[in-house]
């Protein structure tokens, strides 16, 4: 679950931007086998300019959505989403009334994509807005509760109740607040029992119940500590300041089976990526503390369909590169191939698609800090020792029939797979000569992978259909 992240990180994080000429442009095709298990989701740098906090989140319908606080206009909150051909915009662009500094993101579970963000104006409350099919409007109203709020986290119970979860700097304690359909009203009173805490993430586990994990700032010197709420008051879920060390870019997820399961940044590794989960009695080490190569930022976790978990990170090993490691059950792994990004990776989220696909959104300082999103594509999955050799398609686009030429592979025989954006399979033929005819005219809009199998041998390829 993506987390929210404060404004001095994108102070900080404006330090790090530096000026290049051109776009860097994606390379369908490469030596190396393993590059091709990530791909670029439409185009490189889709956002009109610069942006920050860049969340991204899937509709029931499967498409890809990114919100984040945009640059280009004014430091006011975006939303885009992939049509399957381009990324294109939700509503207007900046549609927030004032700039962003904080920002959340979430899907209803009626489908209406929300955003959460907190107003660069003092008091520095926070709105949260919904899109209705055409314009984005107000949940309800500005809360006198949200006064002097900081680092926000959004989630909908199962129920589709949406909560907020924020430092409130005046009272020096994590807030809570839930929507009735009418008003925002606080879960708990007075918020979390805690000292001045950062770094908040809110998740419901499979019973409905709302869990916030945090960095206990004051009270437990930075370490990772965290409550639920049972209906009546908010308890602690194990020992607070549970981490060894210090814990920063904290991020809350559930398993299938119930067992919420923290990244962070670890300073008891020198910062590097760690997981942990409560076991009902103990919290305890997803395989071994401080996993990733080198120091680590933007730390997010989230689960596969299967109960695997998968953490996506900025990892300084790679020059600042973003990576993902998912979990085998014994250790961290790697998901194809480190430091994937063009250049250093910021604000780092991962989400998988209803098919079940990995992806992964980032801002990327090498084209200009705009965002990105990726996808860890299983076509090319466990293909390393065969012969990698691309497949001339045209017309490309094509809107009615397309030729797929196999004229340069040694083989006249195969079998040809075609797969939509999503993973799903849409066509499956035997290939009797090199050059094969389709009828796509009643194919929807987007894009298409081809693989063509032959003994001893793979062929790839993609056409758009328009």
């Amino acid at each position: 679950m993506a987390n929210s992240t404060m404004m001095i990180r994108i102070l900080s994080f404006l330090l790090f931007i530096t000026p290049i000429i051109g776009e860097a442009q994606s390379q369908w095709f490469s030596t190396s086998p393993q590059e091709y298990m990530w791909t670029n989701v439409g185009k490189q740098g889709f956002s009109a300019g610069s942006v920050f906090i860049p969340i991204l989140a899937f509709s029931p319908a499967g498409e890809p959505y990114v919100a984040y606080i945009d640059a280009a206009d004014s430091m006011k909150v975006t939303v885009m989403k992939y049509d399957g051909i381009n990324w294109v915009n939700v509503g207007n662009t900046g549609f927030s009334a004032n700039e962003a500094t904080y920002l959340g993101f979430a899907f209803s579970p009626s489908g209406e994509p929300c955003v959460a963000y907190v107003n660069n104006r003092f008091p520095f409350r926070v709105t949260v807005m919904k899109f209705d099919g055409s314009t984005w409007t107000s949940v309800g109203v500005e809360t006198s509760l949200a006064e002097e709020a900081a680092y926000l986290s959004l989630a909908f119970s199962p129920s589709g109740e949406p909560y907020l979860a924020f430092m409130h700097y005046e009272y020096q304690k994590i807030m809570v607040l839930k929507f009735d359909g009418t008003n925002w009203r606080m879960v708990g009173n007075g918020g979390l029992p805690t000292d001045v805490a950062i770094f908040t993430s809110l998740a419901f586990n499979p019973s409905g119940e709302p869990y916030v994990a945090y960095n206990a700032y004051a009270g437990d010197s930075g370490k990772l500590s965290m409550m639920k709420f049972n209906g009546t008051s908010w308890l602690n879920v194990g020992n607070t300041g549970f981490s060894a060390g210090t814990a920063e870019d904290i991020s809350l997820a559930f398993s299938p089976s119930g067992e919420p399961h923290v990244a962070f940044k670890d300073g008891a590794t020198g910062n590097k990526a760690t997981v942990m989960k409560f076991s009902g009695m103990d919290w305890v080490y997803v395989g071994n503390a401080g996993f990733s190569e080198a120091e680590a930022a933007y730390t997010d976790i989230t689960f596969s369909p299967t109960g695997e978990p998968y953490v996506a990170y900025m990892s300084v090993a790679d020059s600042g590169k973003a990576n993902v490691k998912r979990f085998n059950g014994a250790t961290w792994e790697n998901l194809g191939n480190n430091g994937f990004s063009a250049g250093r990776a910021a604000y780092t989220n991962g989400a998988f698609s209803p098919s079940g696909k990995f992806h992964v959104a980032y801002a990327d300082l090498g084209i200009r800090s705009k965002a990105i999103v990726m996808k860890y594509d299983s076509v090319y999955y466990g293909v390393e020792e065969q012969e990698q050799t691309s497949i001339h398609m045209f017309p490309n686009p094509a809107s009615e029939n397309i030729t797929i030429d196999g004229s340069n592979n040694i083989y006249k025989t195969g079998e040809i797979e075609i797969t939509d954006a999503r993973g799903i399979i849409v066509k499956q033929f035997h290939a009797t000569n090199n050059k094969n005819t389709l009828n796509v005219k009643d194919f929807p809009p987007g894009i298409y992978f081809v693989k063509m199998t032959c003994p001893g041998s793979t062929y790839f390829g993609r056409f758009c259909k328009i």
